[in-house]
C-alpha cells in the first residue's frame, strides 16, 4: 500500500515546523519511525527522534546521522526539507547572502544526502524526496535568488536519480505552489496589505487557494513510498495547477 512504512525509517530535514512538520506527522501515522532534523528539535510535534542539526555544517549533518542509525538502526528514507527564503531582485541581495541562501537550500541537501547514502545502499526500500518549488519552473517576480536554488534543487534530483538508481534508490522532488505555512505567514504579515497579498497569491494559483501543507505532505508519501517503485527523477508539482494550467479570468 502507498501508505505503508512500517518498518522504516525516515529522516525529515527542517521537520519542527511549516511543511516539514507535516511530512513528518504524515510519514508516522503511515508507520514509519521519524527523525527529525532541525535547529530547534525541541519545537517538533511529530518526531520518534529530534536531533540539532545545521544542514550548513557537514559535522553537525554526520553527526546527526550516526545519532539516527545508532538509535534507530537503519535509514530508509531521506526527505530533504530545511531550506530558508528570500525576496527581491537580484539587486536585492550581497553575495554573501547569495552564498548564505544556496548553501542551505542547495548544498544542504547534498550534505545529508551525502552523508545517509550508505545506509540507503543497505535499504530494500530507499528514497530520497527533496523539496524543490514552484519558483523552480515559473518566474516570480521578486524571488531571484530563491527561485535560483530551487532550479538548482531540480537538476540536482535528476541528476542524483541517475547516479543512484542501479544502487536501488530512487530520488524525486515535490514542487508544492504557495503553500499556507508559517514562513508564507510571516511574509503576509510584512505586506502593507496582507489581506490583499493573500488574495493576490490565492488567485495566482489556478485552483484559487494557498496549498495545505497536508497536500504536500501526502505528495511526499507517495514518492517516499515502496508504492512508487517505478517514479524516479521527476518533480510532482502540488500548485493548483499553476504550472500547467492556463485557465481564462474567472467571470464576475
Amino acid at each position: 500500500m502507498s501508505n505503508d512504512f512500517t518498518g522504516l525509517v525516515a529522516i525529515v530535514t527542517g521537520g519542527a515546523s511549516g511543511l516539514g512538520a507535516a511530512i513528518a506527522q504524515r510519514l508516522r501515522s503511515s508507520g514509519a519511525t521519524v527523525a527529525v532534523f532541525d535547529l530547534r528539535p525541541d519545537a517538533a510535534p511529530h518526531a520518534d527522534l529530534a536531533v540539532a542539526v545545521d544542514v550548513g555544517d557537514d559535522a553537525s549533518v554526520r553527526a546527526g546521522v550516526e545519532r539516527v542509525v545508532a538509535e534507530l538502526g537503519r535509514i530508509d528514507v531521506l526527505v530533504n526539507n530545511a531550506g530558508i527564503g528570500a525576496q527581491g531582485t537580484i539587486e536585492a541581495n550581497d553575495d554573501d547572502e547569495w552564498h548564505r541562501v544556496l548553501d542551505v537550500n542547495v548544498v544542504g541537501m547534498v550534505r545529508v544526502s551525502r552523508a545517509v547514502l550508505p545506509h540507503l545502499r543497505r535499504s530494500p526500500a530507499a528514497a530520497i524526496v527533496n523539496t524543490s518549488s514552484i519558483a523552480a519552473t515559473a518566474g516570480l517576480p521578486q524571488r531571484a535568488l530563491y527561485s535560483a536554488s530551487k532550479g538548482a534543487v531540480a537538476a540536482l534530483t535528476r541528476a542524483m536519480a541517475a547516479d543512484h538508481l542501479r544502487e536501488g534508490i530512487r530520488v524525486n522532488a515535490v514542487n508544492p505552489g504557495t503553500a499556507d505555512t508559517p514562513w508564507v505567514g510571516r511574509l503576509l504579515d510584512s505586506a502593507p496589505d496582507p489581506a490583499a497579498e493573500r488574495a493576490a497569491l490565492e488567485a495566482r494559483q489556478p485552483h484559487g487557494r494557498l496549498v495545505a501543507a497536508d497536500e504536500v505532505a501526502d505528495a511526499v508519501a507517495y514518492l517516499a513510498s515502496p508504492a512508487a517503485g517505478s517514479t524516479t527523477g521527476v518533480a510532482l508539482a502540488v500548485d493548483g495547477g499553476m504550472q500547467e494550467l492556463r485557465l481564462r479570468p474567472a467571470s464576475s
